[in-house]
């Protein structure tokens, strides 16, 4: 199954190059880009992605508040946070935010196409099981 991923980064630059990086995996389809909280949230009500993968530290509205809203909805997404910061504070808030990993920006180009591909497979197993 594909993955629908919404992409949520501060750094234009980031975004761009996890949208390219990410449009080479057959797993996953990029639905859209945010920059902040405010629009990651109007745009994940509108696109109803799959997964957010979410920066935490951004200005305004962080990742920690975006994903606190996201679970509020009825369906949210499943949440990979991202952070140039791997630390033990980091992963404890994402823990408690539901998410389903938090991944260091250095490490993401090998630690995030396994977990991506793996929740693929996960959905696929489950829209499989509703058949």
């Amino acid at each position: 199954m594909t993955l629908n991923i919404l992409l949520v980064d501060d750094s234009r630059s980031f975004l761009k190059a996890m949208q390219r990086f990410l449009g080479t995996l057959p797993c996953v389809r990029i639905i859209g880009l945010a920059q902040d909280g405010y629009s990651a949230l109007e745009k994940a009500e509108k696109l109803r992605p799959d997964l957010v993968l979410l920066d935490i530290a951004m200005p305004g509205m962080g990742g920690f508040e975006v994903a606190e809203a996201l679970n509020t909805r009825p369906r949210p997404p499943r949440i990979v946070f991202l952070s140039l910061h791997d630390n033990t504070a980091y992963r404890a808030m994402a823990s408690a935010h539901g998410a389903v990993d938090l991944i260091c920006k250095a490490d993401f180009n090998t630690k995030l196409i396994t977990l991506l591909e793996l929740l693929a497979g996960e959905a696929g197993t489950a829209s499989g099981r509703r058949a």
